[in-house]
C-alpha cells in the first residue's frame, strides 16, 4: 500500500495511508447532503421573503457551491466537514501541508472532473495513478491521506498512572509536557497498529538526547516507561 510520510511539528515523520475512493466518495456525499440543506433552507427563506431578485438567488445558491470545498480546505487544513468526518485530508505528494495555490488548482480542475460523468473520470484517475491523484491532484501536486482513528481514550488514560509506591525509573520524564507524551504514544500506537518503527525509532534517540538519558532498554519498553514516569510524577505535583 502507497503511503505518505508527514512531518509532524516536532520534525518526526508519520506514515500514512492513502484515503481509498469509497473515503473519499462518501465524503464527496456528505459535503453534497450539506450543500443540499443549504439549498433548501436558502429557498424557504427566500420564498417566505418574498424576494424575487433572481441575481440575489443565483448568488446565495450558486456561490457556496462553487468556493464550498477551497474554502474550507484552505480553512480547516486540507479537511472539508465531509473529509473531517471519514478522517480523510488533501496533503502534498511530499506529505508537507498543501499551499494556498494548491488547493486553488485542485478546486479549478475538481470544477469539471467531479460534475462531468457524475465523478467517473475522476475516480478512475485515483485508481490509475497509484498515489490516490485525481487530474487536479496531478496539477497541483497534492493527495488525499487517511488519518488514524483518533482514539477516545486520552493519552492520561491509555498510560494508567502506577501506584503510589511506583519507582520512577527516569526522573527526567518530568521534562515532558502533554505534546510530547501524545506524540510518544502515537509513534507507539504505529508502531503496534501498522507495524511502522520507524517514527518510533527516531523519536527514541531524539527524546534520550533532548534529555540526557542512557539506557540499554528496547525503545519499546524506554517509551513505555518514560510515559509512565511522566504519569506518576505529573500525579505527585
Amino acid at each position: 500500500m502507497y503511503t505518505i510520510a508527514v512531518r509532524t511539528t516536532q520534525n518526526v515523520f508519520i506514515h500514512y495511508p492513502l484515503a481509498s475512493v469509497g473515503d473519499r466518495i462518501l465524503g464527496y456525499i456528505i459535503d453534497l447532503l450539506i450543500y443540499i440543506v443549504y439549498l433548501i433552507a436558502m429557498v424557504a427563506l427566500l420564498s417566505s421573503l418574498d424576494i424575487e431578485a433572481i441575481w440575489l438567488l443565483i448568488t446565495l445558491l450558486a456561490l457556496p457551491y462553487m468556493f464550498y470545498k477551497p474554502l474550507f480546505e484552505i480553512l480547516m487544513d486540507g479537511q472539508t466537514p465531509g473529509k473531517r468526518a471519514m478522517n480523510i485530508k488533501v496533503v502534498r505528494i511530499d506529505g508537507t501541508p498543501a499551499t494556498l495555490g494548491g488547493y486553488i488548482l485542485r478546486w479549478l480542475f475538481g470544477l469539471f472532473e467531479l460534475n462531468f460523468a457524475s465523478g467517473l473520470f475522476a475516480m478512475l484517475a485515483v485508481i490509475a495513478s497509484g498515489k490516490g491523484q485525481r487530474i487536479g491532484d496531478m496539477v497541483a501536486g497534492t493527495t488525499v491521506v487517511k488519518l488514524e482513528e483518533e482514539k477516545t481514550m486520552s493519552a492520561q488514560s491509555a498510560f494508567i498512572s502506577p501506584e503510589v509506591s511506583y519507582e520512577v525509573i527516569f526522573p527526567q520524564a518530568v521534562q515532558l509536557n502533554p505534546a510530547d507524551v501524545e506524540l510518544i504514544q502515537r509513534s507507539l500506537e504505529i508502531n503496534r497498529e501498522l507495524g511502522n518503527s520507524k517514527p518510533m525509532l527516531a523519536l527514541t534517540e531524539k527524546v534520550k538526547n533532548q534529555l540526557g538519558i542512557r539506557t540499554d532498554f528496547p525503545p519499546v519498553k524506554f517509551l513505555y516507561t518514560l510515559i509512565k514516569d511522566y504519569h506518576h510524577l505529573s500525579s505527585l505535583s
